[in-house]
């Protein structure tokens, strides 16, 4: 996946400049790193600072004055709801901090950069036709790769593309969207809270194939992007969070990866799965078959498949993203592959979470130097769908123990001819069997949950949901160290805040809404 790409950077830093007073002006303009520009912050009385990608320039003993905002306010655009204002056909943007009365006492100036060039580092997972999330800290190139995302997929790609230009940072300030994305057309939102509105619009009256959006942020909009999602039409949008794990947990935007539902498993399919009665599943498909995390500006994580890392993350494994960076030279490389990652031991026996089965088939097995107590304990302790046979002719998988393998030939090459799976272990131990009955049959190593761990873990839920509905704080009933670590582990993935108060032994759990 090697290719050079040539970037082309389109900046306006002459418009940008032109809203400063002179002196602000000239001394940023004799900065050897102009061009490595970020920000300008200009606060009521405090001195300016120029912000760079590597270094921050304090303008010393040069205080911001009333009179200093007002003639930047002057030379910029209307600041909407959003207290945001741009430069015509420009895409920097201005944002003011106002007083209690309303009146602005500051000044954020950001550049705003189109890159040209950058979206082929992802060309190949656009291209699928499938939902795109991208992810990442402020100020890491979010908005400029789904800017230069909108621009290919309607010129190069010709696809009929409408922006929902919430605070005018993909196509500019002004009535006349900026060059640099294309032909796709642009919806300005008049006012933040009516985002979810506009989407719904864009894809009721103008027919388009995709709709690129910039900070789904509230539970309306991640409505109005699943309804879109629903009716057919591409979404390349970009959400609050840093990973997918941390949009999992948080309750306003988790259904955009599907969401998190808690199910109580009746006692037979308790038993069937091998695991505790109350686990978390995936409540729905996800809105975003692809999330995009971006680590640093050249440097990328891909979740290509996220109802499925969705999934094993609620059952405690890891699927390891896609990492592909973008060299100085360059050349896009692809330096890590998928991977899943199972838990250790320790991460087992402390999730709350439970790994359902992967299948069902009857797994008959023949152990060659594998003590037979040990293998049918070890079925027993799991209940997984399994018994031990007397002859290899019986069995669909040999299970032998790695020391024995070189005086084992004759068998396994029985074994290969009728097509047996063979499986190793490295001791005869009963935890080494469970480990490799629990990756055959996808199901957690630890043992089912007590009653009155059950009972916890429902009286913690029912927390939750009163926490989620009335934002207020909800006490538990007191437990134990070990139960109040369950509950906080629950608590946590709904993204809401919990303490354990009180002496023992009436020490509790309290819930708290999410700040």
């Amino acid at each position: 996946m090697e290719k050079t790409l040539v970037q082309q950077i389109v900046d306006d830093l002459d418009k940008f400049l032109a809203i400063f007073p002179s002196d602000i002006r000239v001394k940023l303009e004799s900065d050897p790193d102009i061009k490595e520009l970020i920000e300008v912050v200009l606060d009521l009385g405090r001195e300016i600072e120029a912000r760079f990608y590597k270094k921050t320039v304090i303008f010393e003993g040069r205080y911001t004055s009333e009179e200093d905002l007002n003639y930047i306010i002057a030379r910029v655009g209307e600041f909407s709801g959003d207290k945001r204002a741009g430069i015509e056909r420009t895409l920097h943007r201005i944002s003011a901090i106002e007083n209690r009365h309303g009146r602005i006492i500051g000044l954020t100036c950001r550049v705003g950069r189109a890159v040209l060039g950058t979206v082929d580092i992802i060309r190949d997972v656009i291209e699928t036709g499938r939902n795109i999330l991208l992810l990442g800290r402020p100020g890491v190139g979010k908005t400029t790769l789904l800017r230069e995302t909108a621009r290919v997929l309607a010129d190069e790609l010709g696809k009929r593309v409408i922006i929902i230009d919430t605070s005018n940072e993909i196509g500019g300030d002004g009535d006349i969207p900026h060059p640099a994305i294309g032909r796709a057309r642009r919806m300005q939102v008049p006012n933040p809270s009516k985002q979810h509105d506009v989407m719904i619009e864009a894809v009721e009256n103008h027919m388009p194939e995709v709709i690129v959006i910039d900070e789904i942020g509230t539970e309306l909009e991640a409505k109005a992007a699943r309804t879109i999602a629903e009716r057919g039409v591409q979404l390349i949008g970009t959400a609050h969070g840093i990973t997918l794990q941390n949009l999992l947990l948080n309750p306003t935007l988790s259904d955009l990866v599907g969401g998190i539902q808690v199910v109580t498993l009746s006692d037979e399919e308790a038993k069937r799965r091998g695991t505790q009665k109350t686990v978390l599943e995936r409540k729905a498909p996800p809105t975003f078959q692809v999330v995009i995390e971006i680590q640093e500006r050249d440097r990328l994580a891909i979740h290509h498949d996220v109802a499925k890392t969705v999934d094993a993350l609620l059952r405690g494994y890891i699927i390891k993203p896609e990492i592909r960076v973008r060299t100085p030279e360059g050349e896009v490389k692809r330096v890590e592959t998928p991977t899943i990652e199972m838990p250790s031991q320790e991460e087992e026996e402390t999730s709350v979470f439970a790994k359902p089965q992967k299948k069902s088939e009857l797994l008959k097995i023949f152990p060659y130097g594998i003590s037979r107590n040990r293998l049918e304990k070890a079925i027993r302790n799991l209940g997984v769908p399994a018994f031990v046979v007397k002859n290899l002719s019986e069995a669909n998988c040999l299970l032998i123990l790695k020391a024995h393998q070189k005086r084992a030939k004759d068998l396994l090459k029985e074994a290969e001819k009728k097509n047996i799976k063979i499986a190793v272990l490295r001791s005869n131990t009963v935890t080494q069997i469970e480990r490799f009955l629990s990756e055959e049959f996808g199901v957690s190593l630890r043992v089912g949950k007590s009653e009155v761990e059950e009972e916890a873990l429902r009286e913690a839920q029912e927390g939750i949901e009163y926490v989620l509905t009335h934002e207020e704080p909800y006490e538990l009933s007191p437990q134990p160290a070990y139960i109040r670590r369950l509950q906080h582990q629950l608590i946590q993935q709904y993204g809401l805040h919990s303490e354990s108060v009180g002496v023992e032994p009436f020490r509790k759990v309290r819930i708290y809404p999410s700040q």
